[in-house]
């Protein structure tokens, strides 16, 4: 790391996902000493410096002294952050975004010509170590560039490299996607507790089957179809059940769902 930085990553917002980022990156091996974290909320950064041992920096001093400078903000307050800090940035250091619907045009008008600008999409597994996130150059970053974020996230989970066109999809799949799992499983867990489970056995049955399920899934080769149907006997429990989710057409509800939320992630651009 050049001199003139005293972090190797700062980070700006200290919400659930800016804390994620940062438990990632100290489990990926970042010394404390080297990662700026700021956020309006000083009794939130004082948490996170305590918990953490980060540094606690003002906004305009990451822009100034951070060789990658992490925009974990709402997107409705980008453009009035990009503003404070926009000319502190120059084209030796790297901004990453995980602002859902911000564009790296936008990022790359408010800082210096050459800026490398990365756009990332992720979920909250990252707080776990198991997120997803998929990663999109701008106009002046490198392949090598892309690799430096993948390291620096390596701990949080799998990355893929897509093209900036397609992170309103990504958005709408992994961004969001944590949620309609959830929303799910508290359904799985309500109609357990109809058919007269306590809510304890509910919980636990329910969440040890969505686990082990989806560790199925991360078998190498494994296929979602494939493993519904060995489940699955004909005119069994399960394909009564599955029926039922067929007769309410589930494929085309998950579809105009997503649709939503990727034409959401475009109005905030």
């Amino acid at each position: 790391m050049s001199e003139k930085f005293s972090s190797v990553v700062g980070i700006i917002g200290a919400g659930i996902m800016g804390e994620a980022l940062l438990a990632a990156l100290k489990k990926a091996g970042l010394d404390a000493n080297s990662i700026a974290i700021a956020d309006k909320r000083s009794e939130r950064v004082a948490e996170l410096q305590s918990k953490y041992g980060c540094a606690a920096k003002n906004p305009s001093e990451i822009a100034r002294s951070s060789r990658n400078i992490l925009l974990v903000v709402k997107p409705q307050d980008m453009d009035s952050l990009l503003s404070e800090i926009g000319k502190e940035i120059g084209s030796d250091q790297r901004v990453i975004s995980f602002a859902a619907g911000k564009k790296t045009a936008l990022i790359e008008s408010y800082v210096s010509q050459g800026t490398a600008v990365l756009r990332i999409m992720p979920n909250t597994p990252m707080s776990v170590g198991i997120g997803a996130s998929a990663i999109s150059k701008g106009a002046y970053a490198t392949d090598e560039d892309v690799k430096a974020v993948q390291e620096l996230l390596k701990a949080s989970g799998k990355t893929v490299v897509v093209d900036e066109t397609l992170q309103d999809a990504v958005t709408a799949t992994s961004g969001s996607g944590p949620a309609y799992f959830f929303r799910f499983v508290e359904a799985m867990m309500a109609g357990a507790i109809e058919l007269g489970l306590s809510e304890k056995d509910a919980r636990t049955l329910v969440i040890q089957t969505i686990t082990g399920a989806a560790a199925m899934l991360n078998i190498d080769g494994a296929d979602p179809s494939v493993l519904r149907q060995n489940v699955t006997s004909p005119n069994g429990t399960t394909f009564a059940a599955l029926q039922t989710f067929e007769s309410g057409n589930l494929e085309a509800l998950v579809k105009e769902a997503m649709k939503a939320a990727r034409d959401r992630s475009r109005e905030l651009s």
